[in-house]
């Protein structure tokens, strides 16, 4: 059954503005005074992209049988911040641990893949509503504002989704490229093309 322990919640939600505050940063290009708009912005992106992520982890482990929560990692939100105000972000604000016996490789694989797929999924999302709106975003400032909040959107989605795919101890990626070479090298070179159209094409 799928279900949030009281301090997941709180973890999940924590993590979430902190994350959010830290891409405030980011994308601030150090003009502070702009991260109070930026803010409902990038809680839009962040907010469906790492709140969607960790729920793709959780209900895939949940399908397996296996019982899957949400923590926090402290030092994880402290780096996040601190990278921010150096031009980059090093997005790893916690994890969903998954407890259970005899988990295969398969499995494991699956399950990481996962909260990346989400993230892809929503790039492309954001990249279709983006571009449904032609030229009404120099015409009307509710398009122009939906535009923005896509534009942002689905650079962060793409990059969580490159980010957790690279084959590093405890990220996505590592679990994925032990499960299948071949698997991970499609959706890995998804997510970098989505990361390059997103960063060098839509300016």
């Amino acid at each position: 059954m799928f279900k949030f322990t009281k301090r997941e919640v709180m973890d999940l939600l924590i993590s979430f503005l902190v994350i959010s505050f830290g891409f405030c940063i980011l994308y601030s290009n150090r003009n502070f005074s702009v991260i109070t708009l930026l803010l409902p912005i990038i809680m839009l992106g962040v907010g469906l992209g790492f709140i969607f992520h960790e729920l793709g982890h959780k209900l895939t482990a949940m399908h397996y049988g296996y019982w899957a929560e949400y923590k926090l990692w402290v030092y994880g939100l402290v780096i996040a911040i601190v990278s921010s105000f150096f031009g980059f972000i090093f997005a790893a604000p916690g994890a969903v641990y998954i407890y259970g016996y005899d988990m295969t490789d398969k499995e494991n694989g699956i399950i990481s893949i996962a909260g990346p797929i989400v993230n892809i999924v929503l790039t492309l999302i954001f990249l279709a509503i983006l571009y449904s709106l032609g030229t009404s975003i120099y015409f009307d400032q509710t398009a122009n504002l939906i535009a923005l909040i896509c534009i942002i959107g689905s650079k962060i989605n793409s990059f969580l989704a490159l980010f957790n795919l690279l084959p590093i101890p405890t990220l996505d990626g590592s679990k994925v490229l032990k499960w299948s070479i071949p698997i991970w090298l499609v959706i890995i070179i998804i997510a970098a093309l989505l990361v390059y159209l997103t960063n060098f094409v839509l300016l």
